[in-house]
């Protein structure tokens, strides 16, 4: 079945695998468990600026070529949704992460032991390069109008998505699975496993809460009802909790928002459905924020500094405008952030991919069922500065 060869489904075997084996493993397999894991963490590092430079500079150049006046409002406003999402993930992070009693350092550790073969591989740039790099490139290819390296580009993403669904995936359950098969034999996983539960049901409420937010802010700025859009989204939202895909679920979200019209305006669910399927995430960015914090407070004993989360939260924005509609898109996109922002290592990486994977359903029907709310925006934009619909349409 379809179900058990799914990634969250294998990310999950893999985490039992590992601690059923951490807890009975002894040092000779550990020897090899901690050098199979250096090596595929190297792997998925070094792919890190490629899936940053793949991902962001063809976003940039595509949205680049429809420039206009309603483009630009609805990069704005689902960048404000997502930052905004963020930073009040973050504070609640704040809030909430010391009271739920995470113990990041345990007595009677086993220790783990050293790597046998170090095969390193640098990447080919630091992470912060390849995020400006991307940034420049795709506006520079914008504004000189450069066909070729569009073109190019455009290849380029093509084959760092090959390389993620094909590579990086695959290998994923087994480096979860090795990951935590360390964490059992050195003990900590039993003492930790609860909290992960908890911070699961925590983030998937806040879900709910911003789209309460995020439908009360729209219907009030167009002046409509926003449950009038909400009551058909049931479909999409299940859609995207069985696919957990943004662009799988289009098709559901076009014909779920067709059936909001009015209030929705034809032409504004035929041009904000799709481009806000790939440049909002706001169920996901909250996710992840929290979850980083998570994660950093049991692995590390603190949480980043506030400086540091507001930086990551306004770059995380950017990633996530360029991310992939697909599974597990935004942490991927952004897994230079984790490493080259907050100072993440191959334990800690491993950790937020596993626990994000595992709601990634729940993130992405947010993620969906938000767009209604950011359509209902823009037809309330375009009303009130009675833009015509065929002066939209020449944007296509």
């Amino acid at each position: 079945m379809k179900f058990f060869t799914s990634l969250p489904v294998k990310l999950l075997l893999g985490v039992v695998v590992g601690i059923i084996v951490g807890l009975v493993a002894n040092t000779a397999v550990m020897n090899v468990v901690v050098t199979v894991r250096y090596i595929l963490s190297q792997l998925i590092m070094f792919c890190v600026p490629l899936i940053i430079i793949g991902f962001i500079a063809p976003s940039i150049t595509r949205l680049g070529k429809n420039a206009s006046r309603m483009l630009a409002v609805a990069i704005v406003i689902a960048y404000a949704s997502t930052l905004i999402v963020a930073l009040l993930a973050m504070l609640a992070g704040f809030g909430i992460i010391p009271l739920l009693n995470i113990v990041s350092q345990v007595e009677g550790l086993k220790e783990l032991p050293p790597v046998l073969f170090q095969l390193n591989i640098p990447q080919l740039m630091p992470v912060m390069s390849a995020l400006v790099v991307s940034i420049l490139l795709g506006l520079a290819a914008t504004w000189t109008n450069a066909k070729t390296i569009t073109v190019v580009l455009e290849e380029f993403q093509k084959i760092v998505l090959d390389i993620v669904t094909k590579i990086v995936i695959p290998i994923l359950p087994v480096f979860i699975a090795f990951t935590f098969c360390g964490l059992a034999y050195e003990g900590t996983i039993t003492k930790q496993f609860p909290v992960f539960i908890t911070v699961i049901l925590i983030v998937m409420a806040g879900h709910y809460i911003w789209l309460a937010v995020l439908y009360a802010v729209a219907g009030a700025y167009a002046k409509e009802n926003p449950f009038k859009i909400l009551k058909n989204y049931g479909p999409a939202y299940i859609t995207a909790v069985g696919t957990m895909s943004s662009a799988a679920t289009l098709a559901v979200a076009l014909r779920c928002a067709e059936k909001s019209e009015p209030p929705l305006r034809d032409d504004m669910v035929d041009f904000g459905i799709p481009l806000f399927a790939n440049i909002h995430l706001c169920g996901s960015v909250l996710t992840e924020v929290f979850f980083v914090m998570t994660v950093s407070k049991v692995l590390y004993g603190t949480l980043p500094e506030l400086p540091t989360m507001i930086l990551f939260c306004v770059l995380l924005g950017i990633f996530a405008i360029g991310a992939p509609g697909v599974p597990g898109g935004t942490v991927m996109a952004s897994l230079g952030l984790i490493t080259g922002v907050l100072g993440f290592d191959e334990a800690g990486c491993a950790l937020m991919l596993t626990i994000f994977a595992l709601q990634d359903s729940f993130g992405t029907a947010c993620n969906v069922t938000g767009d209604g709310a950011l359509t209902l925006i823009l037809t309330g934009y375009a009303n009130k500065h009675n833009i015509e619909r065929h002066k939209l349409e020449a944007v296509f």
